[in-house]
């Protein structure tokens, strides 16, 4: 008799959306019994999302598993890629780079090249393109950051010369905006600043112009 009353309120209580959790709290009755009671009973996709949101732990597990597996592919995709690339020779750094020019570089200036981005590891890229891949030496650089009135200028120029391992003599004067990073809506980039790398250099001009032109061709 017992067993009859504890199935129909078992039946009661799911009608009213409770999970097997929340039932077996309820009514002290193991889930595989209540699977047998209520299998014809499933809940709706609202619901379950409802008792989802209900439970942050369980959330935070999922996330956490979901996370784990992203990283473990991420994992093995990158060992993929990174076989299928390998180490890049001289001529695949300086075609990489000229491409990248080709997107970001200033292409406006019959005397200079410069490039601008607010990825660090772009502009750690750019620099070894300059130096290895068109023999610009370090003291032809010149590098001005880009910042809002709210970030440290001493900060960011240490951050920038040691993550571009430069010295910071060839740094000009920073560009500062008069609006604050705080109150921006949208916040893009690295939240670094804007770094910009300029060479004045006529022949190193014209040979990026003239291997862009050849480029352009071969499209």
């Amino acid at each position: 008799m017992a067993r009859i009353k504890d199935k129909s309120k078992a039946i009661e209580l799911r009608k009213k959306g409770m999970s097997y959790s929340q039932i077996k709290a309820e009514l002290s009755i193991n889930k595989s019994t209540l699977s047998s009671w209520l299998n014809k009973m499933p809940l709706s996709e609202d619901r379950i999302r409802q008792l989802g949101s209900l439970n942050p732990m369980r959330i935070e597990r999922y996330r956490n598993t979901m996370r784990a597996k992203r990283e473990n592919r991420w994992d093995e995709v990158y060992k993929k890629v990174s076989k299928n690339i390998g180490r890049l020779n001289s001529r695949e750094l300086y075609i990489a780079g000229l491409f990248l020019y080709w997107g970001e570089g200033g292409k406006t200036e019959r005397f200079s090249l410069s490039f601008s981005n607010t990825d660090p590891d772009m502009m750690v890229f750019m620099i070894k393109w300059m130096k290895q891949g068109l023999r610009i030496n370090e003291k032809d650089m010149h590098i001005k950051i880009h910042l809002y009135k709210d970030m440290d200028i001493d900060e960011y120029e240490k951050f920038w010369a040691r993550k571009l391992k430069v010295p910071r003599k060839i740094f000009e004067k920073p560009y500062v905006k008069d609006s604050k990073l705080a109150n921006l809506s949208y916040k893009n980039g690295f939240g670094k600043g804007t770094c910009n790398i300029r060479v004045y250099n006529r022949d190193k001009v014209e040979y990026i112009m003239q291997g862009l032109k050849y480029i352009r061709k071969l499209a």
